[in-house]
């Protein structure tokens, strides 16, 4: 695949992702200093539960109709309507689920929550295969439009209701009024439109390969929830709303850069799968290039994390500090394992993906099990630990199937990992200038950008160098239209 289109396509989708989580983020800042943590601390709750069944709508058949290299009209209009029969049972289930679910916690006041807020499961139904169709065509510019007139209107709801004083109903609305904008004009500029066709021979094939993904990500998912339902059930919810939004600010810098990787490197790996130098070139780039961005905003943000909470949430909110910066080590790698991850997909080992799923997750149920009676704080820790192994296991299949081992991943992740660390350490030292939150982060932040270049510069990191080449390259293909 042209190279040129392939950055192209990463672009479009870097920025809708940065101008959507840059809103939600601005809008998350004015939501946290209208509500109070246990009103995030319940719709913490509410959200475990349909991102669990958000998980039949997003996984498995849409990756396998990616995959797959003669996908057609009748495939996708098969999964379509196989899709929509399966979102509204899990809607259904939900409906009839959530009284036991508030039962479970002792509030009472999730049941409507719970059954308003699962509608999302419905709207993403009708979703799904367009988002298919889009990744798998390359047209990431179409999401761009989509997800920002989604976020963009939501901010508005959300703050809106807030100020009026709805409490809790703010988040569902800002969250349903999203997705459903969101679908609306996804299906007017995207021109596919499902067949009145279906073919169980069909959709028998693409579950073959889409059933191991989509119980990964069933699996994943559930684990990666899990520790914010203990914390919902054993601790209070100030605590889990301070679990989470720790949580939520490392995963959403972090959000950008990986879905925007995950979203163009499966459909092209995919189209090169049976050239493993191909996709072993691709792993490699993306891993060294990915952590290159990745790892000095995880740092940053890790040493800056004090000032930044205090200024932008208030010091009610200081609690999450020591776990945003336990997250901004743990998603600092998340690359690491998208790259090794859609390597296994493109290349059809989505039987691979599964039994990597199932070791990875046995490890950490261990680690869980052993820190959740001790304190939210140590299951963050258990967290980190086993992300550190998972990035192991998920490299070891891809020293066979592409010659490409962890240890090498490792000297290629090397030089970031260092310049990031000397970085932090002293943006770090600004805070004993005794200045207050603004003048701290005024100079943090800034030293820190400027550091990391010049130490890119002077030891020519190779993925310093790519970036400089590839923006000159397209700016230069601009000028020459």
């Amino acid at each position: 695949m042209n190279s040129t289109k392939v950055v192209n396509n990463f672009i479009w989708r870097f920025f809708e992702r940065c101008g959507a989580q840059g809103v939600t983020f601005i809008v998350s800042i004015v939501l946290a200093r209208l509500l109070d943590p246990s009103v995030y601390g319940t719709i913490a709750l509410v959200t475990i539960f349909t991102t669990i069944m958000q998980v039949f709508v997003d996984s498995g058949m849409g990756n396998a109709l990616i995959q797959k290299k003669d996908a057609d009209d009748l495939d996708f209009s098969s999964v379509f309507w196989f899709n929509l029969i399966m979102c509204f049972t899990l809607y259904i289930l939900m409906f009839l689920s959530a009284p036991l679910i508030a039962s479970f916690y002792e509030m009472p006041e999730l049941t409507p929550v719970v059954r308003v807020l699962s509608l999302i499961l419905v709207i993403s139904g009708v979703k799904n295969v367009q988002q298919a169709y889009v990744s798998r065509n390359m047209l990431f510019k179409k999401f761009f439009f989509s997800t920002l007139g989604g976020t963009v209107g939501a901010a508005v709801v959300g703050i809106t209701l807030a100020y009026l004083g709805f409490g809790v109903w703010a988040l569902v609305a800002q969250m349903l009024f999203n997705t459903t904008v969101d679908t609306i004009i996804l299906w007017i500029t995207v021109e596919w439109r499902p067949g009145k066709q279906f073919s169980f021979e069909r959709l028998k094939g693409l579950f073959s390969y889409g059933w191991k993904l989509l119980l990964s990500a069933l699996i994943d998912t559930i684990y990666g929830d899990i520790r914010q339902l203990i914390i919902g059930k054993v601790y209070s919810k100030e605590d889990l709303a301070f679990y989470n939004q720790g949580d939520k600010f490392p995963k959403l810098i972090v959000a950008n850069i990986n879905s925007s990787i995950d979203s163009v490197l499966l459909p092209t790996m995919s189209k090169a799968q049976d050239d493993k130098n191909a996709v072993r070139s691709m792993t490699r780039r993306s891993i060294k290039t990915s952590t290159y961005i990745m790892m000095p905003l995880m740092a940053g943000l890790a040493v800056c994390a004090e000032s930044l909470i205090s200024l932008i949430m208030t010091d009610k909110w200081l609690p999450c500090v020591p776990f945003l910066r336990i997250f901004c080590f743990t998603y600092a790698f998340w690359p690491i394992h998208t790259a090794n991850l859609n390597a296994i997909k493109a290349m059809g080992r989505s039987d691979l993906f599964l039994k990597l799923e199932v070791v990875k997750k046995i490890v950490g149920t261990i680690a869980l099990l052993s820190t959740m009676w001790i304190s939210p704080l140590a299951m963050a820790y258990s967290m980190l630990a086993t992300s550190v192994l998972g990035q192991m296991i998920n490299s070891w299949p891809n020293k066979k199937l592409m010659d490409y081992s962890y240890l090498e991943q490792v000297k290629d992740m090397l030089p970031q990992i260092c310049l990031s660390l000397l970085m932090g350490a002293i943006v770090y030292c600004v805070r004993f200038l005794g200045l207050n939150n603004i003048a701290t982060l005024s100079i943090q932040v800034p030293l820190g950008a400027a550091i990391y270049i010049l130490l890119s510069m002077l030891f020519h990191i190779d993925s310093f160098e790519y970036l400089i080449t590839t923006v000159d390259h397209l700016l230069g293909g601009k000028k020459g239209v």
